[in-house]
């Protein structure tokens, strides 16, 4: 495997960070996971803006210009030989001091990963998932912004031990006010009396790329479509639920804690918009 590290692809056990780069210290830098499908990289120019984004937010100069990022990704997915596969991009602040101060790390690190990736097996998205409401509560604006994806990952980590100590493959993580926020690394949504809902932005929620696509296709479809806020007691009371994320794709939950969701199998529009996402990234597959 080749990694691109700063200008240059390096084998896997030679792509190294200094142990002093803010980004292993203090979780201080911003990242997107992108996927390839048939040798093209999905949606590129939109996780490349939020990794932007994510980088203003947290006043991280990014080394490179847009351009640059999409041309180093195309040459590591290249170098790899990736057909249909992830893509890690990742910015940290870079080698500094043992303290916080941002401004004496001098240089920003770019690295780029290009792998394969399965996040769930093939039986789970014909069946459905378990999941649990975590007791881990989503960090709220007024902490970090929930639309800056950076490297500090531990509030939704915390969630994810949950879900395994739960023996479960995911957790949904409320906001403050006690709504539905995200799980660890999906955005939620649920289908109620044929209308497909999903939290706002203002639940705190990482703005995902994949629920965008979602949410486009439920408008080529025809699907109804809002951006409300959700309840644990609408949650449960869903006719479905599923999850969307660039790893994740669209997959279906067919139960939250002890709460069977519909008829405990991945429900009717769940399934089209998965195969509506399939065709869109997998054209002419069955």
């Amino acid at each position: 495997m080749k990694v691109w590290i700063d200008g240059e692809l390096a084998d896997r056990d030679d792509a190294r960070l200094c142990v002093f780069d803010h980004g292993l210290l203090y979780g201080d830098g911003v990242f997107e996971g992108i996927r390839v499908y048939e040798g093209k990289i999905f949606r590129c120019a939109e996780h490349v803006d939020r990794l932007f984004a994510s980088a203003r937010a947290i006043r991280l100069a990014v080394p490179m210009t847009k351009q640059a990022i999409t041309d180093a990704m195309e040459q590591t997915v290249a170098a790899n030989g990736v057909v249909d596969g992830y893509i890690r991009l990742v910015v940290t602040r870079g080698p500094g001091t043992l303290g916080l101060e941002p401004n004496k790390c001098a240089n920003p690190v770019v690295f780029i990963i290009a792998d394969q990736i399965a996040l769930y097996p093939e039986e789970m998205y014909a069946n459905g998932m378990a999941v649990i409401i975590a007791r881990t509560r989503r960090i709220g604006a007024s902490m970090i912004p929930p639309s800056t994806k950076s490297l500090n990952y531990l509030n939704n980590i915390l969630a994810k031990v949950e879900a395994v100590d739960a023996g479960v493959a995911e957790a949904i993580m409320l906001n403050a006010e006690g709504d539905v926020a995200e799980a660890t690394g999906d955005n939620v949504f649920i289908v109620r009396d044929g209308t497909v809902l999903t939290p706002p932005p203002e639940s705190d929620i990482l703005i995902g790329i994949t629920r965008g696509v979602v949410m486009e296709l439920c408008r080529r479809l025809e699907v109804p479509l809002a951006e409300r806020r959700i309840s644990v007691e609408q949650l449960y009371a869903a006719d479905e639920c599923f999850l969307t994320g660039t790893a994740a794709e669209v997959i279906a939950v067919t139960q939250v804690d002890d709460r069977m969701i519909g008829d405990g199998r991945p429900g009717p529009i769940t399934t089209r918009l998965l195969g509506a996402f399939r065709e869109l990234t997998r054209p002419g597959r069955p």
